[in-house]
């Protein structure tokens, strides 16, 4: 995408809100295949907004994306990209949306490298962050981002294989990648955690989803301090519900048709609503802040 482009469609709605065209409901629908499609979805995510206009602020950085194919990953993806960042896309099995994830990234005129895998499996990890190196040349920024979730209605029916899985993919991951990319790290380099507002508020349905969210903050605040001498800062973000094929792909018709009512805004988030956290976070606009957590969640205050 040209600057031309970009000056042309930033400018298509002068008049338009920023948030009047966001959906304000979202459909009450379900996957039945987990971690899900954007692809698949009824109700296209919003990515980033037209009227988002980059500023190199990232220009000439590497950044390694988990969970990048779709959701909050792959927005952070793309506004890292429009920001000037190259992008390793770290992702499960869904495909066609890694792919479509990279077009957007190449759209913009960054590099994208699709790296498919578990990130549970630590060889695995060592393995996404070499080739990130090897094939983007150098790695600035790690995004901590997949996640998975299972809910249950009562602590007794969370099998040890869902406990552990859960545990496995949404901070164990965060702690092999952390481990392998650190030699690549240098000063000035930007590590960011996805936890969640379930870490502060409590989920009665996702027990074990909420208490590694809850473990993601702890991991962030003491990586923080653990780094600083070494001039690499940590934080987090901290989404509300956020509409994304997680969510489709884990609850009833009923439950996602009310996602996001409760919060005090009375819709759901977008994507494209949640990556410019991110993008501060890993730009030198946030140069004096590390170990804290970004919220947004739709208005709701919490204890952060």
């Amino acid at each position: 995408m040209t600057d031309q482009d970009r000056d042309q469609t930033s400018t298509a709605q002068p008049e338009t809100a920023a948030t009047e065209n966001l959906p304000q409901q979202a459909p009450g629908e379900t996957q039945e295949q987990r971690p899900g499609s954007e692809a698949d979805m009824s109700l296209t995510p919003v990515v980033i907004r037209d009227d988002y206009r980059g500023s190199d602020k990232l220009r000439g950085k590497v950044a390694l994306i988990t969970g990048g194919d779709s959701g909050i990953g792959r927005a952070v993806a793309v506004h890292f990209a429009r920001e000037g960042a190259d992008v390793a896309i770290l992702y499960l099995n869904e495909d066609e949306d890694a792919q479509a994830t990279l077009e957007m990234v190449q759209a913009e005129g960054r590099r994208g490298l699709l790296v498919p895998g578990d990130i549970g499996d630590v060889a695995f990890c060592q393995q996404a962050v070499q080739r990130t190196v090897s094939e983007l040349g150098r790695l600035d920024i790690l995004v901590n981002n997949a996640a998975e979730q299972h809910p249950q209605d009562s602590i007794t029916d969370i099998t040890p294989e869902q406990l552990e899985r859960t545990f496995r993919t949404n901070i164990f991951a965060m702690f092999y990648l952390t481990q392998a990319a650190l030699p690549h790290l240098n000063k000035g380099a930007t590590i960011i955690n996805t936890t969640s507002i379930t870490a502060y508020k409590g989920s009665p349905q996702l027990l074990d989803y909420s208490s590694t969210k809850g473990a993601i903050v702890a991991f962030t605040r003491s990586l923080s301090q653990n780094l600083a001498e070494q001039g690499i800062r940590v934080n987090a973000v901290a989404p509300g519900p956020i509409w994304t094929p997680l969510i489709p792909s884990t609850f009833t018709e009923e439950r996602v048709a009310e996602h996001g009512q409760d919060t005090p805004i009375g819709r759901p988030g977008q994507p494209a609503e949640v990556a410019p956290s991110y993008v501060f976070l890993a730009s030198d606009d946030s140069s004096y802040i590390s170990g804290q957590v970004l919220h947004p969640n739709g208005g709701e205050v919490v204890n952060g």
